[in-house]
Order: structure tokens, then sequence, then C-alpha cells
């Protein structure tokens, strides 16, 4: 009999750690999930070795011209701004970014974009580095898919002197 309470007594105490693990691996799935910057193609929004937070359940919420957006591929995972959304004619003339022939004034500096055009069909973005000299992005991967995006950029976490949100 003293063996069944001890029994008891253990898988009673355990409960609370199991419910603890579900939770964290759930919102891990589903919510947030940490990501490294890896690269400079972000620079001078995110820097090589940055530590982030994913923010999953914001592509709930819609995919806007300049969030900033993990993508998948098929080797490769990358982290780029979003300039083009469904539909979408982006140009870039003379360092100057059009989309649908309007003028489009970008928040972020960059050096020079070289001339392109593109389009981007139902269900695909237009993605773009921020430091586009050394960005691998949409000019070489093309327009990804909607379903390649896992998640939204908004928030630094290390090193603390750049914590908080991102523009």
């Amino acid at each position: 009999m003293e063996e069944n309470n001890k029994v008891r007594k253990f898988f009673k105490e355990l409960i609370p750690y199991v419910v603890i693990v579900v939770v964290v691996v759930l919102l891990r799935i589903f919510i947030v999930t940490p990501g490294v910057v890896n690269g400079e193609s972000m620079e001078d929004t995110l820097y090589d070795g940055d530590f982030v937070l994913v923010n999953k359940i914001g592509l709930w919420f819609g995919i806007d011209r300049f969030d900033i957006v993990v993508v998948k591929l098929e080797n490769d995972t990358i982290i780029k701004r979003v300039i083009g959304l469904p539909g979408d004619t982006v140009k870039y003339s003379n360092n100057v970014l059009y989309v649908n022939d309007q003028k489009i004034d970008t928040p972020i500096k960059f050096e020079v974009t070289d001339d392109f055009t593109m389009v981007a069909s139902k269900d695909e973005y237009i993605v773009l580095g921020d430091n586009r000299n050394v960005s691998k992005d949409s000019r070489v991967i093309g327009p990804v898919k909607r379903k390649q995006i896992k998640g939204k950029v908004n928030l630094i976490l290390y090193p603390f002197d750049d914590f908080g949100f991102i523009r």
C-alpha cells in the first residue's frame, strides 16, 4: 500500500513539469521561436549574430509591406524584408522603389539597388535584404510563396544594447 502512495506522489509531483514542457513545446511550434541572424544581408537593421524572436502567430494577421520575415528555402533559411505583396509589380529604377508604378519611400537606408522589375503572382511575395549589395533575396531566388514564410521578426533579444522592437 505504501508503495502505491509513493508512486502516486511521484506522478502528482511530476505533472506540473510535464505541463510546463508541453506548454513550452506548443509555444515554440505555434507562437514564437528564437532565431539567430546569419550574415550581413539585413544590416543596418539586423546584424550577424543577433538573437531575434520569430513571431509565428503574427502571420495570422497578414503580411504587410516592409515586414521582416523568415523564409524557409529548400536548403536555407533567410531573413528578409517584404517589398512586394501578391499581385504587385516592384521596380527599382535609379535607386528609387516603385510598387505598381507608385514611388514608395522606404523606411531603411541602403547604398545602391541595381535596377530591376519583378512581378509577384498570387500568393507570392518579393523580399529583399536591407544590405542589397550582399543579399541573396528575390532578385536571386525569385518571389517566395506564402507557405515558405515561417514568421515575422519583430524583436531583437540580444545583444542587450539593441534589445527591443524592430522598426
